[in-house]
């Protein structure tokens, strides 16, 4: 980073089913929350960029950018960016783009979605947007079918079994019971993800994230300091259609991604102490960790088995627990690196995002500078 880029402030709502709120709400309880965090006032907000992939076909609501702004006293400029579940980490990289530029001194990047409004099988229709229309919808596959085939070629390369799998939800459900924005604050056993209903073999219902209501939003700026600072932000991408990969078990933008984050930023991987990783499916948490080099291929669960005491993974529950409002949920991952980073008092935490089946990666390193 050529200018410094502070983390100022930060809101999140409850996610979950919020029957009680509209998208306007959502944000607004959001963009409210995170101004009251940060040292300056609205006003000094200069653009808005807003993260959102499906409000025109659940909602029937576009031009987010200029909605988000009309909640501001001035309205400013305004942008909304879609990536898909990776549109959080494009908008936080859009958002350091223009604070680098000099074009902003100040920007609200707020994320958003309301999913329940819709019945789950046109969320799971709308989701395929994700994936290649010519080359994947065609089959009637799904993206819990994608990461079913992912996840038994997984287990068919590294003898993974089935119970061994559920230790990573039951893990993130047992972190989320103390989290207060979590959509499910209540733990599961292995057993109880071993056995909850087959949705797309082997991934069972208690492997997947939910459908979920909410919003996140941060300013960042380099007009006004805090204690944490963006010393990272990266985002690279694939092809869209795993048909065109030469393996399944692997993401290689997540690998290009964290190699160009970790160089930025100017340390190893054993500094960081915190992780927010895209746990899309239970497999993918498992993925993500070693292709953010945290652990050797097919050695991801031992992280779930036996807890590293000086790595933290998913401390909010993640997309598993935390739930998945898609355009909210990169930029929650940043706000809670940040919380857990100030709460431990350690120097470094990173927030990992996808899109797609490992498509497009956004990975930001966040910095807490302690004096």
């Amino acid at each position: 980073m050529e200018r410094d880029i502070f983390l100022i402030g930060a809101g999140q709502t409850q996610f979950g089913e919020r029957w009680d709120a509209s998208l306007r709400d959502l944000m607004e309880e959001a963009i409210t929350t995170a101004l009251d965090d940060a040292p300056c006032t609205s006003l000094d907000v200069d653009i808005v960029v807003v993260s959102n992939m499906l409000a025109e076909r659940v909602n029937a609501q576009a031009h987010l950018g200029a909605l988000a702004a009309s909640l501001l006293p001035h309205h400013p400029p305004a942008l909304r960016v879609e990536s898909a579940c990776a549109s959080g980490a494009v908008a936080l990289h859009t958002a350091c783009s223009l604070l680098e530029s000099g074009r902003a001194r100040t920007v609200l990047v707020v994320g958003v979605e309301k999913m329940t409004d819709a019945p789950s099988d046109e969320i799971t229709a709308a989701l395929m947007g994700a994936a290649d229309a010519e080359k994947d919808a065609p089959t009637g596959i799904t993206f819990p079918g994608l990461f079913g085939l992912i996840a038994e070629r997984y287990m068919y390369e590294y003898g993974l079994s089935r119970d061994a799998l559920s230790h990573v939800s039951a893990r993130h459900h047992e972190r989320a019971v103390s989290n207060p924005y979590a959509q499910f604050r209540k733990p599961v056993t292995v057993e109880q993800v071993s056995t909850s209903p087959l949705i797309a073999d082997p991934i069972r219902l208690l492997d997947c994230s939910p459908i979920s209501d909410g919003a996140a939003a941060c300013l960042l700026s380099t007009a006004f300091e805090s204690s944490l600072k963006i010393a990272a932000s990266q985002l690279t991408s694939d092809t869209v259609s795993l048909a065109e990969r030469t393996s399944i078990t692997s993401f290689p933008a997540t690998k290009d991604a964290a190699e160009r984050a970790f160089e930025e930023a100017a340390i190893q991987r054993s500094d960081v102490s915190v992780i927010e990783l895209h746990d899309c499916f239970s497999i993918a948490a498992l993925l993500s960790l070693e292709d953010l080099g945290f652990a050797e291929p097919g050695c991801g669960i031992e992280l779930y088995r036996n807890p590293p005491t000086d790595l933290q993974i998913n401390a909010s529950g993640g997309l598993k627990a935390c739930g998945h409002p898609v355009g909210a949920t990169g930029i929650k991952q940043l706000i809670e690196v940040g919380r857990q980073l100030k709460q431990q008092q350690e120097p470094w935490g990173l927030a990992h995002n996808f899109g797609g089946a490992g498509v497009t990666c956004g990975i930001h390193i966040l910095e807490h500078v302690m004096k």
